[in-house]
């Protein structure tokens, strides 16, 4: 009798315990994927009405291939589980990625995918029949398991072409029957694929194109003899460490050579693109047909990467001629927005190109003859001060161009222009708050939109455009916002404060559930400050987010600031303001800013103020240490480049010049340079497996620290990469560590002022 009367009691203290646990973060959970929002797609626009997306069979995780009619929402299975059953494997593949052939009878299934540097881009491919009579077959022949890369149809879908160890085959579908066109590949030599800074930096992997007509194709060729190897340790494999050397290109050293060929695609002599100055000292990030197949567009830079010019190369004889050109006191970006148009001609966005003197100097967009005869045609000529951010359809008979530009610059909105394109249809669709990505449907009339905001998870939905009305949701994300919806939180908002020479950078801060601003609480701002990304959106990202979230949880302030040098879309002039002065102009704004933030905030404790940042925001963590030592108590840096010149040529060249030119930049971009004037506490976090900043980074901080008399802590992740997750609980080690550091250093919580 007395059990009985106390049950009710006690499960009512665990329902409570466990409501009040639901709304609370750890590292746990932080580092889980509780809160990941549903995936949709991969989706593929199949005509201007319909789309095929991956959804798994109901009870089963197979994955199987949907097409629906876009606006109707009719679904029809076009490849079920039974379908990519394979008998040899006796199980039926899951399918990492597809493509239809030409004729939409056939399907390319890219499964039992591995990493490559990044990205899973080798795997096995096999052949559909979507008929449904035959089960799939294998490409590659007697090819090792898991080797295949980059695999896709020829025009006419009776071939397929694709990589394996470093050489370009093609293959039959009908008959299986291989043509290998190249036979030189090796560790050095790299055809149809990219050394590691190609990828890294200039995002190059897949590097061949079919010709439009499928006679011939078109690869990239590096040579990476002489190419410095960096060494890295693996100390985990074996009782014995092993080496596993990287070929590395750091500032100021050899590059791989780069070429580009056309072979037919029936095999033969390799035609080589005369493309000008030394292959060493030269890149081509960008290559892409004339839709006449007789031509190649090839973009071309120098290794100072501040001249841009676009060739047309002669697919048979080789020969070039310069179709357009740019140049930028800094450097240029290269462009992957172009798009051929009816006549030859191609559409190009720029930086510099349609700049008439007037205005902030905004990305702009034109059209460029392929053959240049008389300067720029320009469809548009830029009256308004919105940075272009996406290119999303060209209409050339409307004619009607849809792109997503910058107005608010923490999100992203919808502008059209048309009917002679030098007219404006619509002012960019502005919402309250929030991003939006889209892709559009082949006649620009439908796109699939994602729309989410800083605390909000994604909506997938189906829209008209240019007004954006609401066809259909195709995912919801209910069940995340219920999820996350019981999280305990403060407000957010999003704020603009001065920088060092008056420029105005946007900030977003992230409040504790109870804070009150009539008492004293500590701060942590989270730093990137480089060009490659900026912190400051108003949309969802994970990447982050919940640590940020569960630091608010624990009595902190959180907040980041995108200054000067960062892509936000605020002009050319804002986005290479860093050019020479990594580290030094992007500190500079953050003491700034603040210093004004404590100025305007009276419930700012200056005593009780931290910084972290990871990559370039580990760097730009120890900048703000150094240069600027009163200004934080504490700061964690985690994977940072501490001396520049130990970074890669492409990105570190592209923003600081060469170092055997310009020693003085490296010396004082470097955080290392001024580690003497260290004060705060600093936690350094590195993986020993990082690919990208290599320890060293760290190892030669330590030296330094050490010579200095510095105190410090660090943390070091064995065989761990620059993403610091691999192996179990490893993500959810490094979040409780930071955490713990930031309580042990920057006591939590709010003080009587």
């Amino acid at each position: 009798m007395g059990s009985a009367t106390a049950h009710p009691f006690a499960l009512l203290l665990l329902t409570a315990g466990l409501v009040a646990q639901a709304g609370r973060l750890d590292a746990a959970r932080v580092a889980s994927t509780e809160f990941a929002a549903e995936r949709f797609g991969p989706a593929r626009w199949l005509d201007a009405t319909h789309y095929a997306t991956l959804e798994a069979k109901a009870g089963t995780e197979v994955l199987e291939l949907v097409r629906y009619a876009a606006e109707s929402g009719t679904r029809e299975i076009v490849v079920s589980a039974a379908m990519l059953w394979v008998d040899q494997l006796a199980r039926a593949l899951t399918i990492e990625d597809y493509t239809f052939a030409p004729d939409g009878k056939q399907l390319l299934v890219f499964t039992q995918c591995e990493r490559v540097w990044r990205q899973n881009t080798r795997g096995e491919f096999y052949v559909l029949d979507l008929s449904g009579e035959r089960e799939p077959r294998r490409l590659g022949g007697d090819l090792p398991t898991s080797t295949l890369m980059f695999a896709k149809w020829s025009p006419d879908g009776t071939r397929v072409a694709y990589v394996a160890n470093h050489d370009v085959w093609v293959e039959q579908v009908a008959t299986g029957k291989r043509t290998r066109l190249t036979t030189d590949g090796s560790r050095t030599t790299i055809n149809g694929t990219f050394d590691w800074v190609y990828e890294e930096e200039f995002d190059c992997r897949d590097g061949f194109r079919w010709s439009p007509d499928g006679a011939s194709i078109a690869y990239w060729q590096l040579d990476s003899t002489g190419v410095g190897e960096f060494l890295m340790i693996d100390n985990l494999s074996d009782r014995y460490a092993k080496v596993v050397p990287v070929q590395y290109p750091k500032a100021g050293t050899t590059n791989s050579s780069c070429r580009i060929g056309v072979v037919a695609a029936t095999g033969g002599k390799t035609r080589w693109m005369q493309t000008p100055g030394d292959p060493r000292e030269t890149y081509l990030p960008r290559m892409e047909w004339h839709p006449d197949s007789t031509e190649l567009m090839v973009q071309w830079l120098p290794r100072a990467q501040n001249h841009l010019v676009v060739y047309a190369a002669n697919a048979v004889t080789g020969v070039v001629s310069v179709v357009h050109e740019e140049r930028d006191e800094a450097y240029v970006d290269i462009r992957d927005d172009f798009r051929w148009l009816h006549d030859g001609s191609f559409l190009w966005t720029s930086d510099t190109a349609f700049h008439d003197g007037k205005g902030p100097r905004v990305r702009q967009f034109g059209t460029i003859p392929w053959r240049a005869t008389g300067g720029l045609s320009r469809w548009k000529a830029w009256t308004h001060s919105h940075d272009l951010i996406e290119v999303l359809h060209v209409d050339t008979v409307a004619p009607r161009v849809l792109a997503t530009v910058g107005v608010i610059p923490t999100t992203k909105h919808l502008m059209q222009w048309g009917p002679r394109f030098d007219d404006q249809l619509a002012e960019p669709t502005v919402e309250a708050h929030g991003w939006r990505d889209y892709a559009a449907s082949p006649d620009g009339r439908l796109a699939i939109r994602t729309a989410s905001s800083f605390d909000t998870p994604p909506v997938v939905d189906l829209v008209r455009l240019p007004k954006q009305e609401v066809v259909r949701v195709l995912i919801d994300n209910a069940a995340l916002r219920d999820r996350y919806g019981t999280i305990d939180k403060g407000k957010n908002e999003f704020f603009q404060v001065e920088g060092e020479a008056g420029d105005t950078l946007d900030g977003w801060a992230m409040y504790p559930p109870d804070f009150d601003a009539a008492k004293s609480w500590p701060v942590v701002f989270h730093v990137y400050g480089e060009p490659w990304s900026q912190t400051v959106m108003d949309r969802w990202d994970l990447k982050h987010h919940l640590f940020h979230r569960w630091l608010t949880q624990l009595g902190y302030v959180v907040m980041s600031l995108d200054a000067r040098g960062t892509p936000a879309p605020k002009g050319r002039d804002w986005r290479k303001a860093l050019f020479q002065s990594i580290g030094v102009r992007s500190s500079a704004d953050w003491n700034a800013a603040v210093l004004a933030l404590r100025q305007k905030h009276a419930w700012m404790d200056a005593k009780r103020q931290a910084v972290w940042g990871w990559s370039g925001g580990g760097a730009m963590t120890l900048n703000l240490l150094f240069r600027y030592p009163d200004l934080f108590a504490a700061g964690m840096s985690v994977a940072p480049v501490t001396d520049i010149a130990l970074y890669d040529t492409i990105y570190q060249e592209r923003y600081c010049g060469d170092p055997r030119q310009f020693p003085e930049v490296y010396r004082q971009c470097s955080p290392i340079t001024f580690a003497a004037n260290l004060k705060a506490a600093l936690l350094l976090v590195h993986g020993t497996g990082d690919d990208n900043v290599h320890y060293q980074n760290s190892e030669r901080l330590v030296d330094a620290l050490v010579a200095h008399g510095r105190r410090f802590e660090m943390l070091a992740y064995p065989n761990r990469t620059h993403a610091i997750r691999e192996r179990d609980g490893t993500r959810a080690h490094l979040y409780d560590a930071l955490a713990d550091f930031l309580q042990r250093r920057v006591p939590a919580g709010p003080r009587a002022k």
